[in-house]
C-alpha cells in the first residue's frame, strides 16, 4: 500500500517523516491552503518522491513548480476536467498525474468514471470547502459504487483511529492512503509517531 503524507513544508519535519520510509510526500501549492508551500524549504527528500497539489492552476505554473521541485506526482484538488487532465499529460509525459475527487456522495463516486484513461491515479477525498485537509471522514461504503480501472488513493480525515476498519476495505483498485491533518502538532508539522503508529496497526491487521 502506497503511504502518501501530505501538505509538508517544515525542513526538518520533512527530514523526520522521509526517515520513516514513506512512499511519497505532498507539497501544497494552494495559496489559500493553510500547508501552502510559498518558499522553497531548505531540505527536500532525496528519495521519497514529492507530489505536489494544485487548484484549478495555470499549467504553465505546473510545469514551472514541477521542475523547481523535482515533482514526480501532481495532484489536482479542483474542478479540473478531463481534457484538462490530457493536456497536463501531454506537457509532463514523465509525471503522474493523480485527480482528486470530492465524494458529496454517490454521484461523486460515479462521476471518477469521466477521468478513466485520463489520469494515474484517483484521489477520493471528502467534500469540503476549503479543498482538502478538512479533518473529516466520508462513508467508505460509497467506494463500492466505483467500478473504473484507475487505482486509487483514500483520503479525508484519516486517523490512527481508522487504521483497523481501513484495514477491512476490499476494493480491488484501492492502492493506498493519503494522511494529512489528523496527523499534525499544527498545520503543516506531521507527528511522526502518529504516523508510525498507522502504518504499524496496517501492517498487523
Amino acid at each position: 500500500m502506497i503511504i502518501k503524507v501530505c501538505g509538508m513544508r517544515d525542513a526538518q519535519n520533512i527530514r523526520k517523516v522521509e526517515a520513516l520510509g514513506i512512499d511519497w510526500i505532498g507539497l501544497v501549492f494552494y495559496p489559500p491552503s493553510p500547508r501552502y508551500v510559498a518558499a522553497k524549504p531548505a531540505y527536500l527528500p532525496v528519495s521519497t518522491p514529492l507530489v505536489g497539489v494544485f487548484v484549478d492552476a495555470d499549467i504553465r505554473q505546473i510545469m514551472q513548480k514541477a521542475d523547481d521541485y523535482r515533482l514526480s506526482l501532481i495532484q489536482l484538488h479542483g474542478h479540473e476536467s478531463p481534457q484538462y487532465c490530457n493536456s497536463l499529460r501531454a506537457a509532463l509525459p514523465t509525471v503522474r498525474i493523480i485527480k482528486a475527487i470530492s465524494v458529496a456522495g454517490i454521484h461523486s463516486v460515479r462521476s471518477a468514471a469521466d477521468y478513466e484513461g485520463m489520469v494515474d491515479y484517483l484521489l477520493f477525498d471528502t467534500h469540503c470547502a476549503q479543498r482538502g485537509g478538512s479533518g473529516r471522514t466520508f462513508d467508505h461504503h460509497l467506494l463500492s459504487h466505483y467500478v473504473g480501472q484507475t487505482p486509487f488513493l483514500l483520503s479525508g480525515g484519516l486517523s490512527v483511529a481508522d487504521a483497523e476498519d481501513l484495514s477491512r476495505l476490499n476494493h480491488p483498485r484501492l492502492a493506498g492512503y493519503d494522511l494529512n491533518s489528523r496527523f499534525e502538532s499544527a498545520p503543516a508539522l506531521k507527528d511522526t509517531n502518529l504516523i508510525q503508529q498507522f502504518i504499524n496497526h496496517l501492517s498487523h491487521q
